[in-house]
């Protein structure tokens, strides 16, 4: 695409923008429960709609190249992907469960399901590159040094007359196995020859003849041609790839490659950008900073003037805290000071009256108590969306768009260089305020000395600003440093040591394959609870992980979430989900499982130590993720016996105060695994875990979609003889893990070099899958129940309860009309 296209993109992204800023005020207006289903729906088409702005705004700011556009486009890009954070948010509040329905939303808008998936910026993995190729050689460093020690112990020493006779062994089983190949097809061919020396050659006329070769290649044309046809039928429908895939897939390569390119100039841009930057500056200060600081000192001098000869004395100057001079040109009048001056004498009348009327009030309140506590009722029921924080961020850059880049003459032929009057417009206002803060303190000196000259007045001590009534907020307790005297370097490298910081495997978010749910709406009708698919969890790591560490803006301003759990059986990806945050936003990996502490550290004060490390290289190294495997164990119930030389629950006072200490802006993400929850303390695994993810078997569609990726990526094309619906069907119950052990043993290296000759077929896979045993409902039953007792789960199990009741008597009160 050309700087034209994505210049035409951006236009219609904004005006996409205008609508839903405007869809967004009703919203705020509360709305009674019985609505409930129309407010769920108001807010699931803005969250779509906002997840389809976001994916139009990465590509624009991917490859808009013009410096000044594209920090513009940050900002909305960003501010986009808050405001998708916080529509889950409220989504979640509305339906009370972490995955919705949306089947009915995205049909009454002729959406299709790709419109669901949630875009991961690019600038996350690009902007951390640099940093993740830094920690990686800082990494394999330190493992060298470690990892010749434990090779050495591993390794059994061979002598070498052992080693030879052992290469000797394994080459004359290799002669032997090819010379019985090729005796075995010598023996083959003797015996074809003999058998027909034995029964003689037929015979045929030159008409029979004639009849044989006609009948052999008309039946071969015909069925060339039904394989044709019902290629083009099924490439038609869309179930097959076309036969242009090659010239597809050379397209794509070139536009990526173009992509490439326009990121180089990207870059080039910038460089220059930033030297006509430090240019504009210098230039602005030498030329125009004289004047500006004598203009700004006559501003000042006249306000003096006018304020002694409204109040008869000088005012005070304001401090450096509340802004000093700009204060006054930007709130303050003479007439305004004069004005405060005498509100100043009236206030300590007010306070005598204030004293007054509290006791009065007192009793008021009293009676009003009961009255509060009837209308409470009503407005628990009452629906309603919070402020949103990202919303005047999108409107500001909206109106920024609309009165700088909208109307410009470069609309059809955008000029990819920055604009030297935008950019020298805002070096005056930094080149200013630096101006400003210099003439301050000359003109604090001045009024000094017009004081003691004109009204022979030592300078007044200035008030400090008086404290707002209120209630006292509770200050948090400051965590204690108890490595204050270590470099960073030194935390970094012990950590690597000790093995609690890991080299995470490379896994995109994309490779965790899965299917969404197409019927959830037609389920909860049936009065069912539909169950999350594998898409719904890949969506939910997506906006509660990668969207809030890849970047520090979305995350100060964002709902803050700490902590993230897994739950499901094992072989269901959990630990792959955690890698794939990990690969996504270039954090990095700390691993802080029981059985990776394990010989660590045994005394109180060493595992405490061990926790302050950790989180502190955490937030010093942002961002960050902090892995727990089996987190059941930290929280155990009763610590079974062959656990206790773990002692997992040691862990558990210093790992809750850590993670209560992360603040928003702090890029760290504890995310624990576990299959067996049932097995810990509900109530201190939820106080740690501000969210709790179920992740149950894959259903069909995932299934189906599973067999065919995971086939496809063994470099074998699915063809008419595979019935993957089978597959589908007869793996109910198995995981992902499962299903590519399945198909790990299947396709091996010999199976690969058959199938020319002999298709894959679906039963080849059966007798694998029938040595692994499955996820039995009984353990997934256990999990839903574990569930549905958190927090979350009971509200939801309420929340249906209720709905059930209402539809039960709806139906009830209609059949006595009827009768």
């Amino acid at each position: 695409m050309s700087e034209g296209a994505y210049q035409r993109l951006w236009e219609s992204s904004h005006m996409a923008l205008q609508e839903l800023l405007d869809r967004e005020q009703p919203l705020l207006e509360p709305v009674p429960d019985r609505d409930r289903q129309s407010f769920q729906h108001k807010i699931s088409s803005l969250y779509l709609h906002y997840l389809g702005l976001l994916r139009r705004f990465d590509t624009v700011y991917d490859q808009m190249v013009q410096p000044q556009k594209r920090r513009l486009l940050r900002r909305l890009l960003d501010g986009v992907a808050g405001r998708v954070l916080e529509l889950k948010e409220e989504l979640v509040r509305a339906d009370l469960s972490e995955t919705h329905c949306l089947d009915r939303v995205l049909q009454d808008l002729k959406f299709t399901p790709a419109d669901l998936e949630v875009p991961i910026p690019k600038y996350f993995h690009l902007e951390q590159n640099t940093a993740m190729k830094e920690r990686g050689v800082i990494l394999a460093e330190i493992l060298s040094r470690i990892q010749p020690v434990v090779l050495e112990e591993n390794i059994p020493v061979m002598h070498r007359t052992e080693a030879i006779i052992l290469v000797q062994c394994a080459e004359r089983a290799r002669q032997g196995r090819l010379r019985a190949t090729f005796m075995r097809e010598i023996r083959r061919e003797e015996e074809r020859d003999r058998k027909s020396r034995e029964d003689g050659r037929h015979k045929f006329t030159q008409d029979q003849s004639a009849v044989i070769i006609q009948k052999m290649w008309k039946g071969y044309m015909q069925r060339r041609r039904t394989r044709q046809d019902r290629r083009k039928e099924m490439e038609f429908i869309g179930m097959l790839p076309s036969p242009n895939q090659e010239e597809h897939l050379s397209i794509l390569s070139k536009a990526s490659s173009g992509e490439d390119v326009r990121r180089l100039r990207q870059m080039e841009k910038e460089e220059e950008f930033q030297q006509a930057l430090a240019k504009a500056h210098e230039t602005l200060a030498e030329t125009e900073g004289p004047d500006i600081k004598e203009k700004m000192k006559e501003q000042i001098r006249q306000w003096f003037i006018e304020c002694h000869a409204l109040t008869g004395r000088f005012p005070d100057y304001p401090d450096e805290v509340s802004g000093g001079s700009y204060l006054i040109f930007a709130d303050k009048t003479p007439e305004q000071v004069r004005m405060e001056l005498e509100t100043q004498d009236k206030e300590s009348k007010k306070k005598e009256q204030e004293k007054t009327k509290k006791d009065e009030t007192g009793k008021k309140e009293k009676k009003k108590g009961k009255e509060d506590k009837s209308r409470k009722g009503e407005v628990e029921t009452m629906l309603k969306v919070s402020p949103s924080k990202f919303v005047p961020m999108i409107n500001a850059g909206h109106e920024e768009y609309i009165s700088l880049w909208k109307n410009r003459k470069d609309g059809l032929y955008p000029n990819q260089s920055f604009d030297s009057e935008t950019l020298r417009e805002e070096k005056r206002k930094e080149v200013e305020l630096e101006i400003r803060i210099q003439v301050d303190e000359l003109m604090r000196q001045e009024l000094k000395n017009l004081r003691l000259a004109v009204d022979k007045e030592e300078e007044r001590p200035i008030k400090a600003p008086k404290k707002k009534s209120g209630k006292k907020v509770g200050k948090k307790k400051k965590e204690k440093d108890l490595t204050s005297d270590r470099s960073l370097d030194s935390l970094y490298e012990e950590l690597v040591i000790l093995g609690l910081i890991k080299k995470c495997e490379k896994v995109a978010l994309k490779d965790y394959i899965g299917d969404c749910l197409y019927l959830g709406s037609m389920l909860n009708l049936a009065k069912k609870l539909p169950m999350p698919s594998l898409f719904d969890i890949r969506q939910n790591i997506a906006l509660y992980a990668v969207l809030r560490l890849g970047s520090q803006d979305i995350h100060s301003m964002a709902p803050l979430i700490r902590s993230l759990l897994l739950v499901g059986p094992s072989g269901m990806g959990k630990k792959m989900l955690v890698k794939a945050v990990c690969t996504e936003t270039g954090a990095n990996l700390f691993d802080l499982s029981p059985n990776n502490l394990q010989g660590k550290s045994t005394t109180k004060n060493g595992i405490q130590m061990i926790v302050h490390m950790v989180f502190k290289v955490a937030r010093l190294l942002q961002p960050s993720v902090i892995w727990i495997g089996n987190a059941e164990k930290n929280f155990y119930k009763k610590v079974p016996k062959e656990d206790r030389k773990l002692d997992p629950k040691r862990i558990k006072k210093d790992l809750t105060k850590a993670v209560r200490l992360l603040a928003p802006g702090d890029r760290v993400m504890l995310i624990g695994t576990t299959s067996r929850p049932q097995l810990a303390d509900l109530k201190g695994l939820c106080r740690v875990y501000e969210r709790i993810l179920f992740i149950p078997r894959p259903d069909y569609a995932s299934r189906f979609v599973l067999w065919k990726r995971m086939i496809e990526a063994q470099g074998v094309q699915v063809t008419q003889s595979l019935d993957i619906s089978a597959l589908a069907k007869v793996s109910d119950g198995y995981t992902p893990a499962n299903i590519l052990q399945a198909i790990q043993w299947v396709l091996n290296e010999r199976r690969l070099l058959q199938l020319a000759k002999r298709p894959l077929v679906a039963s080849e896979f059966l007798g694998h899958l029938a040595k692994m045993d499955p996820v039995y409902k009984e353990e997934e039953e256990t999990l839903k129940e574990w569930y549905f007792k958190t927090p979350l789960g009971r509200k939801n199990m309420k929340l249906n309860k209720e709905q059930m009741e209402a539809e039960d008597a709806r139906v009830a009160k209609e059949k006595k009309k009827r009768k």
